[in-house]
């Protein structure tokens, strides 16, 4: 699996890029739906065996629960606020892919584990990404204090936080010249 801090930080990034203005909820909730699909690793505990559909990588990483979770929280976000249809679409789409991200990121890990339930409750079979350069993670946050940690949060630099920087980057210059236009829409319209 990715670590919390990739998933986290793609759940930074995804929530830049869909809004002009990105408030702290928003920001928040991106993050909590790209980490949330691990707390399967507390089925562990239950002796939940990995190969369960409700083992690691089962049914909180398929795109059935993305779709679940992206609909329960965007009902959640929105249900006393009076956003239009499209708006509300928009926030579900947003949970979604964040949600949804996880499982993506997790199948193009390199070895280690099972591969992703994504197509959970139909099929449980399990899949990887032909394409895996993120190191696998830990269990456990002593693991990242060591050789094997401090390669994963490399890996993850590399392969998930720069990719969410740039969509940080592109969410401001949208931005930029967004305000640019509005500025010469609003001169214009004084004159």
């Amino acid at each position: 699996m990715a670590s919390i801090f990739g998933h986290a930080a793609l759940g930074f990034g995804l929530s830049k890029i869909s809004q002009k203005k990105t408030t702290g909820t928003i920001i928040l909730l991106c993050i909590f739906c790209t980490v949330i699909p691990d707390a399967d690793v507390l089925m562990f505990f239950f002796g939940v065996p990995y190969e369960s559909a409700f083992g690691h990588r089962g049914f909180t990483h398929s795109i059935f629960f993305a779709l679940d979770l992206g609909l329960l929280i965007s009902l959640l976000f929105c249900r006393k606020k009076n956003y239009s249809i499209q708006k509300r679409i928009g926030f579900f789409l947003l949970f979604f892919i964040c949600t949804l991200s996880h499982g993506l990121l997790d199948a193009m890990t390199t070895e280690g584990g099972l591969g992703v339930a994504f197509f959970f409750p139909f099929d449980n079979s399990r899949y990887y990404f032909p394409f895996r350069p993120i190191r696998v993670s830990p269990i456990g946050v002593s693991g990242f204090f060591s050789k094997w940690g401090l390669a994963v949060l490399k890996s993850e630099a590399i392969w998930i936080g720069i990719p969410s920087l740039v969509l940080v980057i592109i969410r401001m210059i949208i931005n930029f010249f967004t305000k640019k236009e509005t500025e010469k829409d609003l001169l214009s319209s004084q004159k």
